[in-house]
């Protein structure tokens, strides 16, 4: 069945397992998910659900998003996203989705923003190799070969190349769940985000 939660990452640690193997985990606060709005196949194509996710002050949202909580009795909340469930006709407006919707041992995929890093070369972007560092050398850290010359006598489509780098959606796919109490979710390994960074936790496709 397809589970999903939005939830907001605190950071990592470590915990101990039952046979005493050193787990590093991410630990995330899945506070519940409000529903705001209901998606039917009748009305708009196809079945989900909208929920809200972290608390704001109804002065901070503008009219039309306002109206958009009014309409179902909701709090403003800061963050809305679409999650898309098997059981998405079983909710109404106003419903909650807690964090005990997923259980130790079950696999996950989680998705987010990666950090960014700003204009980066290619060397920290993409892992190449540097040139010789000694006096004579008049290659270090440049980006070397081009492609060939005369033909086809352009830069291909795809070359790795200095640019911004991170700052882009990035899904970790199969984390195991670790833990599941109360708001809390710690999950095996590391996710993308940096502290404070929102995600939305799902089935893993690789199950």
């Amino acid at each position: 069945m397809k589970k999903a939660i939005v939830a907001r990452k605190l950071g990592m640690t470590q915990i101990f397992s039952d046979k005493g193997e050193l787990i590093p985990v991410t630990v995330l606060e899945a506070e519940p998910n409000v529903v705001v709005q209901k998606k039917t196949v009748e009305n708009d194509g196809y079945s989900a659900v909208q929920v809200g996710f972290g608390e704001v002050k109804p002065k901070t949202v503008n009219k039309p998003l306002k109206g958009h909580f009014n309409k179902t009795n909701v709090t403003p909340r800061k963050v809305l996203k679409e999650l898309k469930l098997d059981d998405a006709a079983s909710f109404n407006a106003g419903d909650e989705i807690k964090a005990d919707t997923f259980a130790p041992g079950d696999r996950v995929d989680v998705s987010g923003v990666s950090k960014g890093k700003g204009f980066q070369g290619a060397i920290k972007r993409y892992g190449q190799g540097r040139g010789p560092m000694s006096h004579g050398s008049k290659y270090h850290r440049g980006l070397g070969s081009m492609g060939s010359g005369t033909t086809p006598g352009r830069v291909k489509k795809g070359k790795h190349m200095p640019g911004h780098m991170g700052d882009r959606n990035v899904t970790v796919q199969n984390l195991l769940v670790v833990r599941a109490e109360g708001n809390v979710l710690l999950l095996r390994g590391p996710i993308p985000g940096a502290k404070d960074a929102v995600v939305v936790v799902k089935n893993t496709v690789k199950a």
